[in-house]
């Protein structure tokens, strides 16, 4: 295989950006900008997200069994960026971000146009990520959208022409 061709093809898929969060019942919490996320059902509606296998998120949502997926706006790359470094928390706050507790018991960020949360229903283990299979269980937006929902969503290519992730 061309290492340079398969770099671009898996490139040229769009990501969305998230902030994935779960706390644990002793108020350890993970946090973490993620953008491997796919709705795979209806019914039940059904999320999978790719979580590196050696980070704090992982380990935590497989304790906890359950995760929010903060959907970050187009305006929100300095939250995005927030997230790529370890956790940090100061009372109600994550990386300097207002967050509440979910009806899951995981951090809803304020300031997010949109979020859900999830119970994890299954794992998949294979390669330097796992996927998590997730029921949404409660979902919230801030504002009702004009238009497309997903036009208001953070993407990769909103941070930059140099910011790539897959390949």
């Amino acid at each position: 295989m061309d290492e340079t061709n398969k770099k671009t093809a898996l490139r040229m898929i769009p990501y969305g950006l998230y902030i994935l969060t779960t706390e644990s019942s002793n108020g350890q919490i993970a946090a973490a900008t993620v953008n491997w996320v796919a709705q795979t059902a209806f019914a039940p509606p059904l999320l999978v997200v790719g979580v590196k296998s050696d980070s704090g998120a992982h380990s935590l949502i497989k304790e906890t069994g359950h995760f929010a997926l903060n959907i970050l706006g187009k305006d929100q790359g300095s939250a995005a960026f927030a997230f790529f470094k370890a956790v940090e928390r100061e009372g109600d706050n994550i990386n300097g971000y207002a967050f509440r507790t979910g009806s899951t018991g995981s951090p809803i960020l304020a300031d997010v146009p949109a979020y859900v949360e999830c119970k994890l229903v299954d794992t998949i283990e294979k390669g330097d990520h796992s996927v998590f299979l997730g029921e949404v269980v409660d979902a919230g937006v801030a504002d009702p959208p004009e238009g497309r929902p997903d036009d208001l969503t953070l993407t990769l290519k909103d941070l930059g022409d140099n910011i790539f992730y897959g390949g």
